[in-house]
């Protein structure tokens, strides 16, 4: 005989007969809302690991067909990642020594710099000067129409029986005096001395760099240390993400992608390091004939700045013309100078890099620009040089897992197919055709 359980519910409630076929729809979008505010929170707390840990995994992506070459050869991976590692040290290291020496002689002539801009600011403020003349002159006659308009307003009799003194409920005036003793303070209230410290000492640029020196190497560091340890550690990467799938269909498919993201990243950054390199040895010599000072550091500025699509062309030409103007007496040679620093890079956007650069690696111009500007709200320079990889990596994905192919299509920058005269002509026969065939079924 069963047992009987030792408790039992004596009041339960009623159960309700629902109708399994009419599940209520609930929307998803206010789930995606919240999921894409606290992600964004997420990527900008966490920035100061997120940052390394990106820019170690694209670099690997990059440089993963140098290691499987030098494992064809009998070199390990360890030694490979190691060669990586140190060409990648030494790089970094011999820019900064040859960019330290400008970059101090404008620190220390940057007081006078700022003098220079000052003085040619106000050269550019006297020359307007007619302009704000003019300005002022219109609104000193707007001010005085409204003047007038307003006194003649005020000089009308005022009509409101409030104002009449044999109106009952005529205004009333009242006088409250109130002695000086009534507001006085206690006496037995002691005073107090305040003390208010204004600090006005400014962060200069040393202090600033010093703030944020440690920081940055300590990111620098990590980068390279994890970028070493992924390329040692050879194809684990690529087997664990394999393994995680489960059939084989599945498995290939991933393998693909991830081969697909290793050739898209190594062909793109590759392509657009060489376009940059030359660029930026254009711009230098460009710089040296306009007797800019400091050609080698504008060469290094253009070859960085290049990497930050649009902003960066932007930001060279806008620096080009304040430090002409800094450097010589004129206006001309500093919009020249400026002009030819756009002039190479709207070369480089618009003929070089379409040529070199694949097709399939073309994006949404749109898409870009706002990308860019996104995780530069989000990451600072570093989110405006990283933006565009990961816009590739995110297409190369979209292609490959089902679902997503409507976002590669929009990521990528194809042009949209035109119809033919012909193909219209087609498509117009082919819907009277169909009409044709359904009028008479309708009338049977």
């Amino acid at each position: 005989m069963p047992r009987e359980p030792r408790y039992t519910t004596k009041h339960r409630f009623p159960r309700i007969e629902r109708d399994e076929e009419k599940v209520r729809n609930v929307p998803a979008w206010p789930v995606i809302g919240i999921f894409l505010i606290l992600l964004f929170y997420f990527i900008t707390m966490a920035a100061a690991f997120l940052m390394p840990v990106t820019l170690a995994v694209l670099l690997f992506f990059v440089f993963v067909p140098f290691r499987r070459l030098m494992d064809g050869i009998g070199i390990s991976s360890g030694i490979s990642a190691a060669i990586v590692t140190v060409g990648m040290v030494m790089l970094v290291g011999g820019l900064g020594y040859f960019v330290s020496g400008p970059i101090s002689d404008i620190a220390e002539d940057s007081p006078r710099i700022a003098e220079r801009l000052e003085e040619r600011f106000q050269t550019l403020r006297e020359n307007i000067r007619p302009l704000e003349e003019a300005a002022e002159r219109i609104d000193e006659v707007t001010n005085n129409d409204e003047a007038q308009e307003q006194e003649q307003v005020e000089s009308e009799p005022a009509t409101s029986s409030l104002d009449d003194p044999g109106v009952i409920g005529g205004p009333a005036t009242t006088t409250t005096e109130v002695s000086a003793e009534t507001v006085a303070p206690p006496d037995d209230i002691d005073p107090q001395e305040v003390t208010v410290t204004v600090d006005t000492q400014e962060t200069t640029t040393l202090q600033a760099i010093m703030e944020t020196g440690p920081s940055v190497i300590g990111q620098i560091v990590f980068t390279l240390f994890l970028l070493f340890f992924l390329l040692a550690s050879g194809d684990l990467l690529y087997l664990k993400v394999v393994q995680s799938f489960d059939t084989l269909g599945e498995k290939r498919a991933a393998y693909t992608a991830l081969r697909e993201i290793e050739s898209a990243l190594g062909s793109y950054l590759g392509a657009i390091t060489l376009i940059n390199a030359g660029l930026a040895i254009c711009i230098g010599v460009t710089m040296w004939i306009w007797g800019m000072p400091q050609p080698l550091l504008w060469g290094v500025a253009a070859f960085i700045l290049n990497f930050i699509p649009y902003l960066g062309a932007v930001t060279g030409v806008a620096a080009c013309f304040l430090v002409g103007l800094v450097s010589f007496d004129d206006i001309g040679t500093p919009l020249l100078a400026a002009a030819s620093y756009m002039a190479l890079t709207a070369i480089e956007g618009q003929l070089v890099t379409p040529y070199f650069v694949s097709r399939r690696l073309q994006l949404n111009t749109v898409v870009v620009f706002i990308t860019v500007a996104l995780w530069a709200w989000l990451w600072s320079v570093l989110g405006m040089v990283v933006a565009v990889p990961m816009l590739v990596v995110l297409k190369v994905l979209a292609d490959h897992i089902p679902g997503l192919e409507k976002l590669g299509n929009f990521l990528a920058g194809d042009p949209p197919p035109t119809l033919d005269d012909d193909e219209e002509e087609d498509d117009d026969k082919s819907a009277t055709d169909a009409d044709n065939v359904t009028a008479p079924t309708a009338t049977a």
